[in-house]
């Protein structure tokens, strides 16, 4: 029986993209292989049984960074993440690595910092069988910045899965105003700090979600906001719950995603899965996920960014485009993300 093992160490992130990818991605895989496939989940030890009796689980240790147990003889092993050091090095397993992003060449950090992220990435491509990105934008970067040689590869888009919780009444933050949401880790790469200046010339309330990754760039924000004359009405609430993310994306006037470096953008899906009007930053991969269906800030200087907002929301209203937004979104699932990599990993056995 091929043992399929999926690795989940990125789990130990809650609240985060990677959690999100691993979590979804995982129960797809589970409820799509064939019956003569044996599903092994690779996980921090308080996610064991978190996919089910129907699985086989393996405790993640740190010492697997150094040196991988050898009766680990799974047929595939996935590693999601493209710097882990959680993958066998030798033997018959075949091994696909997942490349979510090449983000330090877009960030502004430095080239010394660019140089060993960017090698250890090419290690782990080196080791591996089949390399897969989540979008075209991250294949072109993998194309320019890395070597994947003869290596057999593929774009495989992550899906989406928006938990709903109708009846949920009870978010984190009852905001007393229309609202504009955001959600993702609060650090420089997101760019929030821009977003405050939507609010000049209106009365919504600005509503940012996610981890506080850090909180030098939280005051950022905050000091944006307060230079716009809008402080009152920004509010950095941190980590939310699944109910509060479904009430937030239902509930908002619009969702904001200024972001300047991500392979694929999973709550811009999740926003565009409740039909509502998505303002996107132009960088990396978020022309390919938003689509035609988003509106674009090109630069983010107030005015321009005001522009864009105002227009966006002029168009949305006018044209109703909602369910035509929804039938785009509904393309990217994680059933169909799942028998993509099942077929990946049935082509190496």
């Amino acid at each position: 029986m091929p043992q399929l093992l999926f690795d989940c160490e990125k789990m130990k992130y809650p609240n985060t993209g990677l959690f999100e990818f691993c979590k979804q991605l995982g129960l797809a895989l589970l409820n799509n292989k064939m019956a003569d496939e044996e599903m092994v989940y690779y996980v921090p030890a308080q996610y064991t049984g978190y996919f089910g009796e129907n699985a086989t689980y393996i405790k993640k240790n740190s010492l697997h960074k150094l040196w991988m147990p050898t009766y680990f003889k799974p047929t595939i092993w996935h590693t999601t993440f493209q710097t882990s050091r959680y993958m066998p090095s030798t033997g018959r397993t075949k091994k696909v690595l997942t490349i979510h992003d090449l983000n330090c060449i877009h960030e502004k950090i430095h080239p010394k910092q660019i140089k060993r992220t960017l090698k250890a990435i090419q290690e782990n491509i080196n080791r591996a069988d089949h390399v897969v990105t989540i979008s075209q934008f991250v294949m072109n970067d993998v194309k320019t910045h890395l070597h994947l040689k003869d290596k057999s590869a593929s774009v495989v888009l992550n899906g989406c899965h928006l938990e709903e919780y109708p009846d949920f009444n009870a978010p984190a933050y009852h905001p007393t105003k229309p609202f504009l949401f955001t959600i993702g880790g609060v650090n420089a790469k997101k760019n929030f700090h821009v977003l405050p200046a939507l609010l000049v010339g209106n009365d919504y309330e600005l509503i940012i979600a996610g981890p506080i990754f850090d909180d030098n760039y939280k005051q950022h924000i905050l000091m944006t906001a307060q230079a716009h004359g809008v402080a009152s009405r920004v509010k950095i609430i941190g980590a939310i719950s699944y109910p509060d993310k479904y009430w937030y994306l239902r509930h908002c006037v619009g969702f904001l995603f200024p972001s300047i470096a991500e392979g694929f953008g999973l709550p811009v899906i999740e926003a565009m899965n409740l039909g509502k009007p998505c303002f996107l930053s132009d960088k990396t991969s978020l022309p390919e996920i938003g689509g035609p269906l988003s509106y674009y800030f090109h630069d983010f200087e107030p005015t321009t960014m005001q522009e864009v907002f105002r227009n966006g929301i002029q168009d949305y209203l006018k044209n109703n485009p909602s369910e035509a937004i929804k039938a785009y979104a509904a393309q990217l699932s994680y059933d169909n993300t799942a028998k993509n990599y099942l077929s990946i990993y049935r082509s190496l056995y």
